[in-house]
């Protein structure tokens, strides 16, 4: 009862995980992920923020109340200046309705206007109103940055939606890199303990054999030596088991204390990976691939910019309405007069050095050496891609002839055993056996985690679930 029930408590104690979900936990629960998230919602609010430049804009301004006692300088008819005291309120309030036209760069505009004013000296009121006004702004030959917003913005925040999937699936690359961490401590703790047991067991037989003078002290001493290696293998091994174990646990963000025992991967996936597929994926879906588009664009834009604060600058402002002024509030209102306006400001540069040319000579060659980085960029790109398919097949391969090359030297390790408890073998030999068995298995997990690196890598290379055969997408 009491061996069942201490199997009971190792059992509840241990956490036992496999490959997909300690990339599931790290990807709901890691501080990486948090921080993906946290980026992804600001991205959304600029988003946001830029679709309300586009929208009617409403808003009151004004001063209330506008007190002021204190002396102002009043000029004599004889010249002189003398100061006299005023006392006043002079309050105004202002509702104004704007919308900007992105194709034109204009902005069309309504307002409403009340203004009071109190001389406390005199003891009288005065009122002054617009009822409403209408009119309308525009710049002339000059950069538009809302059309240019409306082209380069949709990028960007396209851009960064895909960039918080290329985040969760590093992060999936980071995971694998951990597990596997933990689960190649935790073959070399399970190897340095069975070589422990083994030498001792082998000791044990050959301590027998040196009574019966079959084996030599140094043979002796030697076995010895060999089971002080293996014991002091077995705390190594522990240690860096603990310290792997950390660094999972911390990563994927697990609070739970249980002891951690991973399980060994597969290593095959059921999945047909395409070049000419993975490389059309990229291009739809990487974050990067939009980022061509957009650092081109913006140099577009630099350009635009330089040519149109180059020259000529001028706004050519329009207004309509009605204004009137009166002793009390309700007359404002009551048959107001015409209000009419229009103006025109210009701006022309008539020597500047080359200054304006200079800026738009250099806004031109940085769009020259954006394309040219651009381009390079996208061989870059393509060639990653390239080299990732063909890394994951040969990783296939490898795969497979490692895990072989296990198996014969477990067998071949089986036999050493055997030969040197029958007596025809050496301790030498049977030396080499342990050691290339050990470097087998270790060589096998290097094997799955170069493997699944590689899954991961295409994965989030391409953007694109070759299991599923669809594209990667989170909420």
């Amino acid at each position: 009862m009491i061996c069942c029930l201490q199997g009971y408590c190792q059992a509840n104690d241990t956490m036992r995980l496999n490959l997909r979900q300690v990339v599931e936990m790290a990807k709901a629960k890691s501080i990486a992920s948090k921080q993906a998230t946290t980026l992804k919602e600001t991205r959304f609010w600029e988003w946001k923020t830029y679709k309300s430049n586009y929208q009617p804009q409403l808003s009151l301004y004004g001063n209330l109340p506008g007190y002021s006692k204190t002396f102002r300088e009043v000029l004599q008819p004889n010249g002189t200046i003398e100061f006299q005291p005023v006392k006043y309120n002079n309050s105004a309030l202002n509702l104004a309705l704007s919308q900007s036209i992105a194709q034109t760069g204009g902005t069309i505009f309504g307002t409403t206007q009340l203004q009071r004013f109190d001389d406390f000296d005199r003891q009288t009121i005065l009122y002054n109103g617009v009822p409403y006004a209408l009119g309308y702004a525009q710049p002339l030959w000059r950069y538009n940055p809302l059309k240019w917003d409306q082209k380069i913005e949709p990028l960007k925040y396209n851009e960064s939606k895909q960039a918080y999937i290329e985040s969760l699936e590093q992060i999936s690359i980071k995971a694998n890199n951990y597990f596997f961490d933990l689960l190649l401590a935790q073959v070399n703790l399970q190897i340095a303990e069975t070589n422990f047991i083994n030498t001792q067991n082998i000791l044990r037989i050959a301590n027998e054999k040196f009574d019966m003078g079959k084996v030599s002290r140094n043979e002796i001493l030697q076995l010895q030596l060999e089971q002080l290696k293996a014991q002091k293998a077995v705390g190594i091994a522990k240690r860096d088991k603990e310290i792997a174990t950390l660094n999972l646990r911390s990563y994927i963000g697990l609070q739970s204390t249980d002891k951690i025992s991973l399980s060994l991967p597969m290593a095959s996936i059921n999945m047909f990976v395409d070049t000419a597929k993975v490389v059309a994926e990229a291009y739809e879906n990487r974050s990067d691939a939009i980022g061509f588009m957009r650092r081109v664009s913006e140099a577009k834009r630099d350009v635009a910019k330089a040519k149109g604060d180059n020259g000529l600058n001028a706004t050519l402002t329009a207004r309509l309405g009605f204004s009137k002024s009166a002793r009390s509030l309700g007359k404002v209102y009551e048959s107001p007069l015409n209000q009419q306006a229009i103006q025109l400001e210009f701006d022309i540069p008539i020597l500047d050095w080359g200054r304006s040319k200079s800026r738009m000579k250099t806004a031109e060659a940085n769009k020259q050496f954006t394309e040219y980085a651009v381009e390079q960029d996208k061989q870059n790109f393509t060639q990653e891609i390239y080299t990732q398919v063909t890394l994951f097949e040969l990783m296939k391969d490898q795969l497979l002839l490692t895990a072989k090359a296990d198996s014969i030297a477990s067998e071949k390790y089986q036999i050493a055993k055997e030969r040197y408890v029958l007596g025809n073998l050496s301790i030498t030999d049977l030396s080499i056996a342990f050691q290339e068995n050990d470097q087998a298995k270790r060589d096998y997990i290097y094997a799955l985690r170069d493997f699944w690196r590689a899954y991961y890598q295409l994965r989030y290379l391409s953007l694109y679930d070759f299991e599923g055969n669809q594209k990667i997408y989170y909420k």
